[in-house]
C-alpha cells in the first residue's frame, strides 16, 4: 500500500512583519518600512531559507504585497527558484505597508474582510505587481482564510492558480478569547487537511466538478485536531514557535512537535496511503527581541530542530517535500473522487492519556466522535445544506466566516451540563426498568477499517452495568460514502441474565457559530411514519413518540435538515426550553440480544 507523507514548507518574506507595528520595549515605535525592521526581516527570511536548503528541503516562497516592492527580496526569490527549485508564490497576507495604506486608506489586512469591490482591486493589484516583478502569474496564493467569492474571482481572472492556503482549522471563539477578544478571525467548521473548496462556500469540499472551485486548498498550518478542538488552536500546530507559545517544551526541547508530525504521518494508514503536513512561519515569529516568554536563541533553536526533523525524515525516505503547485497536482492525481472522505483517528499526544477522537469530512458533513465518551459525536457541521456565507464589509457579516455547527460540545455543552437541560451531543442511552446508562459515560477505544467504500469505526467491548446484571456491548459507526449518512450499530455481545433493555440512539442539536443561543423560532420537528406529526418550535418542552417512522428537524436558519431512523425502531422528538434551547431526535428499540441499527442523515432543508 502507498504510504506517502507530504510536507509543504512555506516561507513568506514579510518586509512589514505581522505584529511589527507596535511599541517596543524601550518605547520606540516600529514603523512599517523602517530600515532596521526591513534588515531584520530580510536576515530572518534568509536564515529560514538556509535552514531548509541545508537540510535538502525546498520551499514555497509566498511573496507578500510589501515584499514585492523590495528588489533584494525579488532577486533572492528568483535565485532560490533557480538553485533549489523553490516555488515563487503570492500570499494575500502581508498587505500592510506604506504603499498599501496610502492607496487604500485603511489599517485592515484580512482580504476576506474587505468589500467585494476592494477584494477584486487588491487581488488585481497584487497579481499585477507580481507579474511585473517575475514575468508570470503565480500558481499558488493564500491567506489565513479565503472566502468563496475571492477564490472564484482569483480562479476566473488568474487561471494559473491551482493551490491556495484557505483556512486555519478551528480558529474562532477559543482563539478570540485567548487574545483578550481582539483577534477577529472566525473560521470554525472547515477542514483540517487538504480539500477542493466548493464554489458555494470555501469551507465545504466540492461535491462534483460543477462545484469545484478549480483549486486545491491547504490549511494554514497542520493543527492538532484534538488539542486544537479542546483549547486554543494557536498553540497546537506544526509551527515550532506556536508550540513555544503554548509552553509545550522542557529544557529547550520540543518533543511534542515531533509527536505531532509523526501523528500526521500515521494518518496515511486511514487515508488510502496519503498524509499531509504543512509548516508556515513568517519572519515576525523569529523576532530578535524574542517572542512570548522565549528569547531569540530558543526561537532560532526550535526552528532549526523542526527542520532537522523534517530533513531526517526525508533522508530516511519517510517524507516527500513538495511545493504548493506540486502538491496541488499530486492531490488531483491521487484524489480523483470528490466523495472520498478525509479522516483522522487521533490519539492524545499532548497529555499522554487514552483519549481518542475520530474526525471525518466529505462534501456532506464534518463531524468528530469522542471515544473517551463511548463514541459520542461532539461536533457536527451539515455541509449538505450547502450554506452560502458571504463575508466582508458590505455583506452584513464583516468577519465571521465560520460554518455553523449543529453539535458543538465545547460551545453549547455536551453530556455534562449545569443544572438543567442537555447539551449538544449524539449518543445512546441503554435503559433497564428505571435505570439509564448513557454510553457517553463509557470510556473505550476504537479501531478503523473499510467495508467496501464505507468507513467503519468499531469500539472495544465495554460493560453496561445494572442492578440486576451486566451486559457486554460494542458500538460500530458506519460512514456511508457519498450519502451524508452515518449508521450506528449497538451490539449486545453477552447478556447472561437476559435483561430486556431499551436502546435509544439520540441526537441533541441546535445551530450557531459561537457560544450563545439563537432564536429557535421557525424550526420544525416531526415524525414521518404511520402516525405522522409535525410541531413548530415554541420552547414548550413537548415530546411525541411514534410507534415507527423517522424523526426529523428542519432548521431554516441554516437551511439544514436532520433525520434519525432505524430498523424496526420507534421515532421520538423532543422540543427544548428557553434555558436549554436544543431539540432532541431519537430512534429506540427493545432487545435482549443481537443489535439495534439506527442512522443519522444530513440534508438540505426543503
Amino acid at each position: 500500500m502507498k504510504n506517502d507523507f507530504i510536507l509543504t514548507l512555506i516561507h513568506r518574506p514579510e518586509m512589514a512583519p505581522e505584529y511589527a507595528q507596535k511599541l517596543t520595549q524601550n518605547g520606540k515605535k516600529d514603523e512599517l518600512g523602517d530600515d532596521a525592521l526591513l534588515d531584520e526581516s530580510l536576515s530572518i527570511f534568509l536564515f529560514q531559507q538556509e535552514c531548509a536548503h541545508s537540510r535538502g528541503l525546498k520551499t514555497t516562497i509566498e511573496m507578500t504585497y510589501a515584499s514585492l516592492f523590495n528588489d533584494t527580496v525579488v532577486s533572492l526569490a528568483k535565485k532560490h527558484h533557480e538553485l533549489y527549485g523553490d516555488e515563487i508564490a503570492l500570499t494575500l497576507l502581508g498587505l500592510p505597508c506604506p504603499q498599501f495604506e496610502e492607496k487604500y486608506k485603511t489599517k485592515d489586512f484580512c482580504i476576506w474582510m474587505f468589500s467585494d469591490e476592494d477584494k477584486k482591486a487588491i487581488v488585481d493589484d497584487c497579481f499585477a505587481l507580481f507579474k511585473e516583478k517575475f514575468g508570470f502569474y503565480p500558481a499558488s496564493t493564500g491567506s489565513y482564510y479565503l472566502d468563496a467569492f475571492t477564490i472564484n474571482y482569483i480562479k476566473a481572472t488568474y487561471p494559473s492558480v491551482t493551490c491556495a492556503v484557505a483556512t486555519c482549522f478551528e480558529e474562532g471563539v477559543k482563539a478570540y478569547h485567548t487574545t483578550n477578544n481582539s483577534w477577529y478571525t472566525f473560521m470554525d467548521g472547515g477542514p483540517w487537511a487538504p480539500w477542493i473548496p466548493s464554489k458555494i462556500n470555501s469551507a465545504m469540499p466540492a461535491e462534483n466538478e460543477e462545484e469545484d472551485s478549480g483549486i486545491v486548498a491547504i490549511p494554514h498550518l497542520s493543527r492538532d485536531p484534538m488539542a486544537c478542538f479542546d483549547g486554543n488552536g494557536s498553540n497546537f500546530g506544526t509551527h515550532p514557535q506556536n508550540v513555544l507559545r503554548g509552553m509545550i517544551y522542557k529544557n529547550n526541547e520540543i518533543p511534542y512537535f515531533y509527536n505531532l508530525v509523526d501523528m500526521f504521518a500515521h494518518q496515511a494508514k486511514y487515508n488510502d496511503g496519503h498524509a499531509y503536513n504543512m509548516m508556515f512561519v513568517g519572519p515576525g515569529w523569529l523576532n530578535k527581541l524574542g517572542r512570548w516568554e522565549a528569547p531569540y536563541s530558543l526561537l532560532k533553536k526550535s526552528y532549526e530542530d523542526a527542520l532537522d526533523y523534517y530533513g531526517k525524515l526525508k533522508k530516511e525516505g519517510r517524507l516527500i517535500d513538495m511545493t504548493m503547485e506540486e502538491y496541488a497536482a499530486y492531490y488531483r492525481k491521487e484524489h480523483p473522487d470528490y466523495k472520498t472522505p478525509e479522516v483522522a483517528l487521533w490519539k492524545d499526544i499532548l497529555y499522554g492519556s487514552d483519549k481518542q477522537y475520530f474526525w471525518y469530512y466529505d462534501p456532506y458533513l464534518r463531524c468528530c466522535l469522542d471515544f473517551n465518551q463511548g463514541g459520542a459525536m461532539i461536533d457536527l457541521r451539515n455541509y449538505a445544506a450547502k450554506l452560502e456565507i458571504p463575508v466582508g464589509i458590505g455583506t452584513g457579516n464583516a468577519y465571521n466566516a465560520s460554518y455553523p455547527y449543529m453539535i458543538q460540545a465545547n460551545y453549547r455543552a455536551g453530556y455534562f451540563t449545569h443544572y438543567a437541560g442537555q447539551g449538544t451531543l449524539k449518543s445512546c442511552q441503554v435503559k433497564y426498568k428505571d435505570e439509564i446508562v448513557d454510553l457517553a459515560l463509557e470510556r473505550t477505544m476504537a479501531t478503523y477499517c473499510k467495508e467496501g467504500e464505507d468507513t467503519v469505526l468499531t469500539t472495544d467491548p465495554f460493560d453496561v452495568a445494572f442492578s440486576d446484571g451486566t451486559i457486554k456491548m460494542q458500538s460500530r459507526f458506519i460512514f456511508k460514502k457519498g450519502k451524508g449518512e452515518i449508521v450506528f450499530e449497538r451490539i449486545i455481545l453477552d447478556n447472561p441474565n437476559q435483561l430486556e433493555v431499551e436502546i435509544e440512539d439520540y441526537i441533541v442539536a441546535t445551530y450557531g457559530k459561537e457560544e450563545y443561543s439563537l432564536d429557535m423560532t421557525g424550526i420544525t420537528l416531526g415524525i414521518e411514519g404511520s402516525e405522522p406529526c409535525q410541531i413548530d418550535y415554541l420552547y414548550k418542552y413537548r415530546h411525541i413518540e411514534g410507534k415507527d417512522g423517522v424523526a426529523y428537524a428542519n432548521v431554516p436558519q441554516i437551511q439544514a435538515r436532520l433525520e434519525v431512523g432505524g430498523d424496526g425502531t420507534r421515532a421520538r422528538i423532543e422540543e427544548g426550553i428557553a434555558f436549554s434551547p436544543m431539540f432532541r431526535l431519537s430512534a429506540k428499540k427493545n432487545i435482549k440480544e443481537g443489535r439495534v441499527s439506527s442512522w443519522l442523515k444530513v440534508k438540505k432543508a426543503n
